[in-house]
């Protein structure tokens, strides 16, 4: 990266509007902390959510997912049913660079109660909100908190860019603007 981690977040944020909102600190005062950190940036979950339900029950099929399992909810805390999960997005939009290739893992605070956050990478090249994917693996409703850290995102830097980018290959969740359910 040459300059330090942080630096280079920041950088890219304020140069390639990288990360939109952007927040140049870590932001901890009573909330799951959010914002640049140490070797990458903490992403809020915004309030809108998709919460599974089996009222229907449906199979769950990754090529062919009924969107009648999932229940819309907006607010500023989810309770995720025992055993079930809910998707999400981030408030943060990403543009990620050519050269840059991210890995998003979920926060200790939220795993430390059973709360497991799946994210895939972002491809270089790949622009848009980010849909979570968030586990309660326990047997009792688990609570999330909207505007509030969910994630972390650490960012890789190579020495030159990809030969085929996400951009390129018009990746099928390329521009999300919203939570996007599975599609082939």
């Amino acid at each position: 990266m040459g300059l330090k981690p942080d630096h280079w977040i920041r950088k890219m944020a304020q140069e390639q509007g990288m990360i939109e909102p952007y927040v140049d600190k870590q932001v901890r005062d009573g909330v799951i902390s959010y914002g640049v950190s140490s070797y990458g940036y903490d992403v809020r979950v915004a309030h809108e959510f998709k919460i599974f339900t089996n009222v229907f029950s449906a199979t769950v099929d990754p090529k062919n997912f009924d969107p009648k399992s999932m229940v819309d909810f907006e607010g500023d805390m989810c309770t995720i049913p025992p055993n079930s999960f809910a998707l999400a997005r981030t408030v943060e939009y990403f543009r990620i660079p050519r050269k840059v290739l991210t890995i998003c893992l979920g926060k200790s605070t939220y795993a430390r109660c059973g709360i497991i956050v799946n994210v895939t990478p972002f491809e270089p090249e790949w622009e848009g909100y980010v849909t979570l994917e968030i586990s309660n693996t326990t047997p009792l409703p688990a609570r999330i908190y909207a505007n509030e850290g969910i994630a972390q995102v650490l960012f890789f830097e190579a020495d030159e860019g990809c030969e085929i980018s996400y951009a390129d290959k018009k990746g099928k969740y390329q521009n999300q603007q919203t939570i996007l359910l599975p599609k082939l």
